[in-house]
């Protein structure tokens, strides 16, 4: 088997393929050009999306060429797969705006220097499609009936499924078409939601240029899928309590981004530092082996690292020691700026909790303080009526509130 191949199969990226060994083969013979796709739905991808990307750096590892698609023509449709309902329509502005965001975050993943890593947006090739001849073209290589075999397209039927839609697995498999010509891209690769999607690609070249004997090898095409990653107790991965945990900053603070890594179940500490960072598998099964709070540090310092730079993940990770083990940086923990005049009013406890967004409500901050989970440097709020003054403060002046055992916040007073 080809290393590249089995590097992706140890790491847990593997889950199925149109053709193992074939694709094997072929990356033996040299470097292959492979893609991934990203539709612009929002202004940031989420850490769920970077599974594929992940899988590109360890592909361009093996010499391997890879083209991240930022699918600002099918955006302006959506992708049906593993939706239970249709999209929101976003406008072109929109869409447009998207692109560059995302671009710009998997260019600092991925740098892009337009050889060994690229970008591409659709819009430049279905923007100016015309219809009638893409049906003529494309349309009459695919069976309906086939189509409706894929379980994201079955399952849609029962709760609507638009025409639009409908077009979306035409329009992927004309990108795999076209990138093919363009770049002699050969390899798709995914999520298993895009399993169909990414064979009618394959289906296409092969009807289209052939690519299935000896005398045509130049025309074969693969898809490459990855498992759907859920966490061990069962939340979708880059899920948290908060929502989505994105790569843009101003979505997910870096703090926070850190945490919910430091906090994943102990049971997805191995898998998860296979997936999202770079450490060989023995130095991996030497971090597990030993204590399991610092392998679930260790994993939010590489994840963080990786997404965010070192010098934000120091920061963090300096946060993260300052406001849980006592040593660290305070400084690098989450900071509010309040008015030194409501503390020396008295600062009533529920709506300091409320202010600093530690609690949604203000009632949720009194069932926190009723449960014993609020604190305020290290001493225990348990009255729902109690004031903050600056005598609370610690000797810098400064408040570290808390909220459970997860959630911290640094008030400074100007």
């Amino acid at each position: 088997m080809n290393k590249a191949i089995e590097t992706l199969q140890e790491r847990g990226f593997f889950n199925q393929c149109t053709d193992l060994e074939a694709l094997s083969a072929k990356m033996d013979e040299g470097p292959v050009t492979f893609y991934v796709g990203a539709d612009p739905t929002g202004p940031s991808l989420h850490i769920g999306h970077m599974v594929p990307f992940f899988a590109f750096r360890h592909l361009m590892k093996f010499g391997h060429k890879g083209i991240a698609l930022i699918g600002g023509g099918t955006g302006r449709i959506g992708d049906p797969s593993g939706k239970t309902e249709m999209r929101k329509m976003l406008t072109y502005e929109t869409i447009d705006a998207n692109v560059e965001n995302i671009k710009n975050q998997l260019d600092k993943f991925l740098h892009f220097d337009g050889n060994n890593a690229r970008a591409a947006n659709n819009k430049d090739w279905l923007e100016g499609l015309n219809y009638i001849d893409f049906l003529r073209d494309i349309g009459s290589c695919f069976s309906v009936n086939k189509m409706l075999t894929f379980e994201e397209y079955r399952l849609r039927l029962e709760r609507g499924l638009s025409f639009i839609e409908f077009n979306y697995q035409l329009l992927q498999a004309f990108d795999f078409y076209t990138l093919h010509q363009k770049y002699g891209t050969c390899l798709q690769i995914g999520g298993a939601d895009q399993w169909g999607n990414i064979t009618a690609g394959v289906d296409l070249i092969r009807r289209k240029l052939g690519g299935t004997t000896e005398l045509n090898k130049e025309h074969q095409a693969f898809g490459l899928t990855f498992p759907l990653i859920m966490r061990a107790d069962g939340k979708k991965m880059g899920k948290s309590e908060k929502g989505a945990i994105f790569l843009d900053p101003a979505l997910t603070p870096v703090f926070e981004f850190f945490q919910y890594w430091r906090n994943v179940p102990d049971a997805d500490v191995r898998k998860f530092m296979l997936l999202f960072t770079f450490l060989e598998v023995s130095e991996i099964d030497s971090i597990c082996s030993g204590d399991i709070n610092a392998a679930k540090e260790r994993l939010a310092y590489e994840v963080t690292k990786e997404i965010h730079g070192t010098e934000e993940a120091d920061k963090a990770l300096s946060g993260a020691k300052a406001a849980f083990g006592g040593a660290g940086d305070k400084n690098s923990m989450p900071t509010v700026t309040l008015e030194k005049a409501k503390f020396e009013a008295g600062y009533p406890v529920c709506d300091l909790y409320f202010d600093v967004k530690l609690a949604g409500t203000k009632s949720d901050a009194r069932r926190l303080i009723q449960g014993n989970g609020a604190s305020i440097n290290g001493r225990t709020i348990t009255d729902v009526k109690a004031v903050i003054s600056l005598s609370d403060a610690d000797e810098d002046g400064d408040f570290v509130v808390r909220a459970g055992k997860k959630k911290i916040c640094r008030i400074v007073c100007q």
